[in-house]
């Protein structure tokens, strides 16, 4: 069974930081790519950064210059470091990852979720 846990949210001013992690744990072969997505109410999940397993980045235009994604040595971890937090930028995070999974006859590539985090920016 595989898992995705996600930590680091809260409540933050205006101007603020927080840093988010995200963990795969479980019985999987390998990972790929990681990303965070943001939802508010009665929207649609939003893609906020994405990160490949070698590294190589890339961030929605709304948090460029602000956020950083990243990755840890470990590769099943992925973190997301939010500078500048604007009140727009409240939303419930999820990470996102790639997973190649065993099945009963064949492996394949699967997207896991976590359950989310609650980022809110207010003063």
């Amino acid at each position: 069974q595989v898992q995705l846990v996600e930590s680091g949210g809260g409540l933050v001013q205006p101007g603020g930081s927080l840093r988010l992690s995200c963990v795969a744990s479980g019985s999987f072969v390998s990972i790929a790519d990681m990303a965070w997505y943001r939802q508010t109410p009665g929207k649609e999940r939003a893609l906020v950064a994405t990160i490949t397993s070698g590294g190589l980045a890339n961030y929605a235009d709304s948090v460029k210059d602000r956020f950083t994604i990243s990755r840890g040595n470990a590769r099943n971890t992925a973190y997301l470091q939010m500078n500048s937090l604007k009140p727009e930028d409240t939303a419930v995070y999820f990470c996102k990852a790639d997973l190649l999974v065993a099945g009963a006859a064949r492996m394949s590539w699967k997207d896991y979720w976590g359950q989310g985090a609650q980022v809110t920016v207010s003063s």
